[in-house]
């Protein structure tokens, strides 16, 4: 068969208007911190020190382009986003809720798992998850009401999307959609639909779900939502199951077993071609969880071993061996070591053990909400892993106010119960964080939950500085093209990286961002709770 000259012209033309685009030196973002060490820095250049993102249109139809500056396209999301979007095979992918336009799927409460182009932001197809119906009783109430959406960042690798959704499901989809036909057994016409509803005639912009792991069948008991990001590494997709207590009742209680199903796993190991389980950890952390857990998994290889890490909500950092179905026949993820990450004056007071639920200020009246408080905290930010360290920051859920902190640098070559001999150093000097680190040119960049970014010596735990975001924060600071770039209640910031303090620019983007920036291929993903831009230096 011959092609025709035009056609190749038009195809090769094609081709250096996207790489211009997006730049020769770009690379990819596809998961949670960029790479499965989850440190939360990029190596893009050209990215802009500010931008404009424009004004709604009258007709609620989406952002005025014409309004813009520095922003390639913007697309509409739904009313709540806690994902951060990904960027993989000219593809950008972000959880929100179900509450999108569109004329086909009304929002039920539930979630959806949106996938734009990359150049052009055109929805390509979406992945829609009504909110369940069969949990009443097995999980708290605040697992069915909150509407949420899916607050998974998902997971890239080759054509497959790995993501966790609001129905604690692990779900593998076709990074094509229905695009290039049905490649999965699921019937997606009947499981994007609530129970009852009529099923979708679906078309090529709706998503193609290879299989689906159902996390409540473990059993397990996720509390407020199931937010874990997936790591991919070998063969298996490591999950963390979001095993917590019931609610107010288990608060109350904390401490003696709250937790609904205290045997259940809190990471497990899937087969990534099969959506089968493979393995559990043997921690058996649901005996000391706090409250919940929404912390994901990181991994690296130390010392030629590959290591699975993971902020467990019994505020310990763990270490488990990387499962091996030839060594591991028992399905057990093992554990290398664990580090407590309270220091001893936050679990115990007088000699006596300190109760979690002492930290809240809904159940502690007498608690000062001023952040100088020290109580026992979980671990919701990701274990980062930079030359065999992890750094890692302590917190609660944000309802419980404030509370004093914890940001940990713990040796990864060592083993078993490394409290006492891994620490390198800890700053106790920032509030409760949710804050996934920054590690780069030998800084380490922290916000904790009052909007406090701290930029410390990487080797020494010594403050350089703090930049007072003044506003509630839930997201991570990314580094990338000499930038700090961090997302708070009430605006974007963007400081620069390095040893002094400099704030090039704070952005108000009309909602809270609850979701940490991505920077891929010389464009910076940035998303409020409504609105996903992709911003690019255009000024010169």
């Amino acid at each position: 068969m011959s092609i025709s000259p035009r056609v190749v012209s038009y195809t090769v033309a094609s081709l250096l208007v996207f790489c211009s685009v997006l730049g020769a030196a770009g690379a990819d973002w596809p998961q949670w911190g960029g790479s499965p060490a989850r440190n939360m820095v990029s190596v893009e250049e050209r990215l802009p020190s500010s931008f404009e993102p424009g004004k709604k249109r009258p007709d609620g139809s989406g952002i005025d382009m014409s309004t813009t500056r520095n922003v390639r396209w913007a697309a509409k999301l739904g009313t709540e986003t806690y994902s951060s979007p990904v960027v993989a095979s000219h593809r950008v992918l972000i959880g929100t809720n179900d509450a999108i336009d569109d004329d086909r799927t009304e929002p039920t409460g539930g979630g959806a798992l949106l996938c734009f182009d990359e150049r052009t932001g055109e929805l390509q197809w979406k992945y829609i998850s009504p909110r369940r119906e069969d949990v009443q009783g097995r999980a708290s109430s605040d697992f069915e009401r909150m509407n949420l959406g899916i607050c998974s960042t998902p997971c890239v690798e080759g054509d497959r999307v790995y993501v966790v959704t609001n129905r604690a499901e692990v779900v593998c989809l076709d990074i094509d959609g229905m695009a290039d036909g049905n490649d999965g057994a699921a019937d997606e016409a009947v499981c994007s639909v609530p129970k009852g509803h009529a099923p979708l005639t679906l078309d090529e912009h709706d998503a193609d779900v290879v299989w689906r792991f159902d996390l409540l069948n473990l059993p397990t008991f996720p509390h407020d939502a199931t937010c874990g990001s997936p790591l991919v590494w070998g063969d298996y997709v490591y999950v963390a199951t979001g095993n917590g207590i019931n609610g107010t009742e288990g608060v109350a209680n904390a401490n003696e077993d709250a937790a609904v199903y205290p045997e259940a796993p809190s990471l497990i190991a899937i087969d990534k071609r099969t959506g089968k389980l493979a393995a559990v950890d043997d921690a058996k952390i649901g005996h000391r969880v706090f409250h919940g857990q929404w912390s994901s998994p990181a991994a690296a290889e130390v010392k030629g071993e590959p290591l699975i890490f993971f902020g467990g909500g019994d505020g310990f950092c763990y270490a488990f061996s990387a499962f091996r179905p030839d060594r591991d026949s028992d399905g057990l993820l093992r554990t290398i070591w664990k580090f407590d990450c309270n220091p001893h004056d936050y679990r115990f007071r007088d000699g006596k053990p300190m109760y979690y639920w002492l930290g809240d200020k809904r159940f502690n009246k007498e608690m000062p909400d001023d952040g100088s408080f020290a109580s026992p905290c979980e671990i919701i930010a990701t274990p980062v892993f930079h030359e065999n360290r992890i750094y890692v920051a302590i917190g609660q859920d944000p309802m419980h106010g404030r509370g004093r902190g914890a940001l940990h640098c713990i040796d990864a070559t060592q083993k078993g119960d490394v409290t006492e001999t891994a620490r390198r150093w800890v700053y106790t000097g920032l509030e409760r964080s949710l804050s996934t680190v920054a590690v780069d040119d030998g800084l380490v960049y922290c916000c904790d939950y009052p909007g406090r970014l701290h930029c410390l010596d990487a080797e020494t735990g010594r403050l350089h500085w703090i930049h007072e975001a003044k506003a509630p924060t839930w997201t991570s600071p990314l580094v990338a093209d000499g930038k700090i770039f961090l997302g708070t209640r009430k605006s974007l910031w963007i400081l620069k990286a390095g040893p002094q303090l400099e704030v090039l620019s704070q952005i108000n983007l009309g909602s809270a961002l609850r979701s940490t920036p991505a920077a891929a291929n010389n464009t910076l993903y940035v998303a409020s709770q409504r609105y996903l831009w992709a911003v690019e230096q255009k000024d010169r």
